[in-house]
């Protein structure tokens, strides 16, 4: 198929024409109007697919050669750009969304998700949370979204709480939450896992979520003379609520929730205030089965979410230097059942 020159010059002109007049803009809505103008530089790419493989190529030259000094229109950014038009089609979700994000961001959610259910939920989230590209980093690499945004979830939030608190309870709510910074090894208890909760404060409100503010670990309450003490206590400032985390080392057990009922009872009584919504509970457990825990929260009358949690697994290089390898277990194996042979 011939190629009519003329016709590539023109898309050329139309893309210099597009990149100077995105430069008369103003600083305020610089973002903006480049998130935009990368939208709309994918779409021509895509719209001429004729000009075959070398066409990225040609315009990276080509917009070189005519804004020496401008940025971001290499041979692997114009691809980027096809990516993002071809991904984000729908122009009011550009505007309202990728627009609002820097460019950074975007091209990362669009190397890092594989729907565009899960790239509009992290790109709202970042809106709505001011994550930076690193908090981004983690919370994609610790898979929240398919955490908090699909996960399964057994809680009574919805029933037990008003419109709209009930609703960004059960979003705040993840499954399972991991706590990558708190080692796996035999024999841990929960006292230890707390205490290491704590020590990484600013990673367990991380992962947490919005908004988590924390009042204490081992929080003292008094119930008629007599003292109990709480794992966790927190207050959440986008629920406006008093947030109580109770921590098991094992399965979900149904007495585990009557507990943390008692709890949240002695904190409404006890700390919150006439403006303050109710105080909501955070059962986690090693494991825990959905329809026991729905059994378990059906006749509570305070809002209870049950979820697991996970630890690291991670072992350190030198401690997996002194390991034996799979190679050398097998080895052993095989000389001792030899020796029992003989």
């Amino acid at each position: 198929m011939l190629i009519n020159n003329d016709s590539y010059f023109q898309i050329l002109e139309d893309i210099k024409t597009r990149i100077r007049s995105a430069q008369y803009k103003a600083v305020l809505g610089a973002n903006y109007e480049q998130i935009m103008l990368y939208w709309n530089i994918g779409k021509l790419i895509i719209e001429n697919t004729q000009y075959g493989k070398s066409f990225i190529e040609n315009l990276a030259r080509d917009i070189k050669a005519d804004f020496p000094n401008a940025k971001g229109y290499s041979i692997r950014n114009l691809r980027y750009m096809r990516k993002f038009a071809s991904f984000v089609t729908d122009e009011e979700k550009v505007q309202t969304l990728s627009a609002v994000l820097t460019w950074s961001h975007n091209t990362y959610l669009l190397d890092k998700t594989k729907t565009l259910d899960e790239y509009l939920w992290y790109a709202s989230q970042i809106i709505e949370n001011g994550w930076s590209l690193s908090s981004l980093e983690y919370f994609v690499n610790t898979k929240t979204y398919q955490r908090q945004a699909i996960a399964v979830k057994a809680e009574n939030y919805k029933s037990q709480l008003p419109q709209p608190q009930s609703d960004l309870a059960i979003e705040t709510l993840k499954s399972p939450y991991v706590f990558d910074f708190v080692e796996q090894r035999d024999g841990i208890i929960e006292f230890e896992i707390e205490q290491e909760l704590v020590a990484n404060i600013a990673k367990t409100i991380m992962e947490l979520g919005t908004g988590f503010a924390f009042c204490g670990n081992q929080y003292r309450i008094e119930v008629s003379g007599k003292e109990y003490y709480i794992d966790l206590l927190f207050y959440n400032t986008k629920l406006r609520c008093y947030v109580v985390i109770e921590l098991k080392n094992t399965a979900f057990k149904p007495e585990y929730a009557g507990k943390l009922n008692f709890y949240l009872s002695a904190i409404d009584d006890t700390l919150r205030y006439e403006s303050d919504n109710p105080t909501i509970g955070i059962l986690l457990c090693k494991t825990r089965d959905k329809l026991t825990a729905e059994y378990a929260l059906k006749d509570i009358n305070k809002p209870i979410g049950v979820s697991e949690y996970k630890l690291s697994d991670y072992v350190p290089q030198e401690l997996l230097d002194t390991l034996p390898s799979a190679e050398d277990i097998e080895k052993r194996i095989k000389l001792k059942y030899e020796i029992d042979e003989e």
